[in-house]
């Protein structure tokens, strides 16, 4: 009875031991299983995870660039489609290509005006590679586009005909009054002109597609994926005339080749709103020739020579230091003050205030400046810097210049740089600023910013329309300003600019005449310039 006892005692630990032994190798496979199978899942995700990446690509969808239009609406710079055309021979059926290659190449031939025998040595090789990517025309427009893609073969589209088609977008100028220097350009490194300015609408939102891989430099579009579409950009409309554009750009170029000028530029501004109908920059490339290549309106800072007495009087006048008919000595047009010569071209004798403008007397603005400001400079330092002409002008064009101003504070300063300082030097600022200026005594002394743009418009909406901005409200008094506009329309009638006079069209203005570049050897270097308005009555 013991025995047997003891025999069930060690046949049920042995039984124990068997079902544990039986659930730890269990419990192993498990594990060894599960281990192969992790391994493998993750074998598989790398694998499919490095084929995709090196097979298929996000690209970008480049988003067209909005036009920018003339005031009236007619396209300054446009974006224009442009086709590039592939084959892709392994998505042609066999049959159709040989049965239709014939006919394709006849087409081809008469449509680029080469032997059928050119296309049909070029389609059997590239047929015969299986070539699924080959470039068969590049740049087409969008009337050769649609005549291609009716040929034989190309008709039954992508999937049968193997046609592909590649859009690209080109920035076209549509006149060429108005050329590259005042159009300009956004190629991301740089911004310039009309293009920069205003580039952040005129850009569009860039779309996604995927490519696939289909040799070792060539990708081909999956066009049934698109990741995001593209958003074109917007339309921005600039303030331009063209009609005044044209007169301004024609006017230019027959003076600048009248007298052979290195270069010249001509700003229309209107007065109450400050909308700018016509900028033309014209530099000569040859003799004879000029283009718009380069936008001196608000790129280059000059010493303005004569148009600056303006500003230097009408600072007196202002002050209540003079008026029209303040007498000034003119001697006999030679003037030494603080060690320097003063000379005029224009006689001597004496002058009132309004003949110190129209015979553009330098001796008589630097006598009347120094005379009433040499003891106290910052006085009429401080009637430039409420006319902002210390300022850089906050315009949209890019690249506008810094103008520079001699001051008391500045190391170069003199006695003498006053007397400089009224007729024009010691000073310099790119045009605009002074056509600023100007326009703000044609204005009755309200001065403007300059606009370049009338509105933004998106799909027939508009998103945007350009008000006047007051720069400086009031310049100077209202006598004053009459008192300056009085004596303009008297420089045109009778004095320097009386070439520009016509007794149906009251014009005032004052003709500028500086020396530049003159620290360097060889002739004299002469800038010429007029500023005005009409009608001034």
């Amino acid at each position: 009875m013991k025995q047997n006892n003891d025999y069930e005692k060690k046949r049920s630990n042995a039984l124990k031991w068997g079902y544990l032994f039986v659930l730890g190798a269990f419990v192993l496979f498990v594990i060894f299983l599960g281990r192969i199978l992790v391994l493998q899942n993750t074998n598989v995700q790398e694998f499919e995870d490095n084929y995709i990446s090196k097979n298929y690509r996000e690209a970008t969808l480049k988003a067209a660039r909005g036009n920018l239009y003339a005031s009236d609406g007619s396209i300054l710079a446009t974006t224009v489609m442009r086709y590039d055309v592939y084959l892709d021979f392994k998505s042609m059926r066999d049959t159709i290509y040989t049965n239709n290659v014939a006919a394709l190449t006849d087409s081809l031939g008469k449509m680029f005006d080469k032997p059928r025998s050119y296309f049909r040595a070029k389609l059997d090789a590239q047929n015969k590679k299986n070539n699924q990517y080959y470039l068969l025309a590049r740049g087409l427009d969008f009337d050769e586009y649609d005549r291609i893609r009716n040929f034989p073969i190309f008709i039954k589209g992508k999937n049968k005909g193997g046609f592909i088609v590649e859009r690209n977008f080109h920035r076209e100028l549509a006149t060429v009054q108005i050329g590259s220097g005042t159009i300009g350009a956004d190629n991301g490194a740089s911004k310039s002109g009309l293009e920069g300015a205003f580039s952040k609408f005129l850009t569009g939102i860039d779309g996604k597609r995927l490519e696939q891989r289909i040799n070792s430099s060539q990708w081909k579009p999956i066009d049934y994926w698109k990741v995001q579409e593209p958003i074109d950009g917007q339309d921005v409309y600039t303030t331009l005339d063209l009609r005044i554009q044209d007169i301004a750009h024609t006017a230019l170029e027959k003076q600048l080749v009248k007298f052979d000028a290195d270069h010249g530029c001509v700003v229309v501004m209107e007065v109450a709103s400050g909308k700018i109908r016509a900028m033309v920059n014209l530099r000569r490339t040859e003799p004879g020739m000029y283009v718009d290549a380069y936008n001196y309106t608000v790129k280059d800072a000059q010493e303005p020579g004569s148009t600056f007495k303006t500003v230097s009087l009408l600072a007196a006048m202002d002050d209540g230091f003079i008026d029209e008919n303040t007498k000034v000595n003119i001697g006999n047009g030679i003037w030494n003050y603080a060690g320097q010569r003063i000379t005029d071209g224009h006689g001597g004798g004496t002058y009132d205030v309004s003949d110190v403008l129209a015979k553009s007397s330098n001796v008589g603005a630097a006598k009347l400046i120094t005379t009433h400001y040499a003891d106290k400079p910052e006085v009429f330092i401080d009637h430039l810097k409420r006319w902002k002409m210390f300022d850089k002008m906050q315009i949209e064009l890019p690249g506008i210049a810094k103008p520079s101003i001699q001051t008391p504070s500045s190391k170069r300063w003199n006695k003498a740089t006053l007397a400089s300082l009224a007729y024009g030097y010691s000073s310099s600022f790119p045009l605009l600023q002074l056509v600023t200026f100007y326009n703000g005594i044609a204005n009755k002394g309200k001065m403007v910013k300059p606009l370049f743009i009338d509105k933004i418009m998106k799909d027939g909406n508009t998103l945007y329309e350009a008000k006047p901005e007051v720069m400086v409200k009031k310049m100077a008094s209202d006598k004053a300003i009459q008192m300056m506009t009085s004596a303009l329309t008297k420089a045109v009638e009778k004095g320097t600019a009386k070439s520009i006079y016509t007794p149906n069209l009251k014009i005032a203005g004052k003709t500028g005449t500086a020396r530049i570049l003159y620290w360097l050897p060889g002739p004299m270097r002469y800038q010429a310039s007029f500023a005005g308005f009409y009608p001034s009555d």
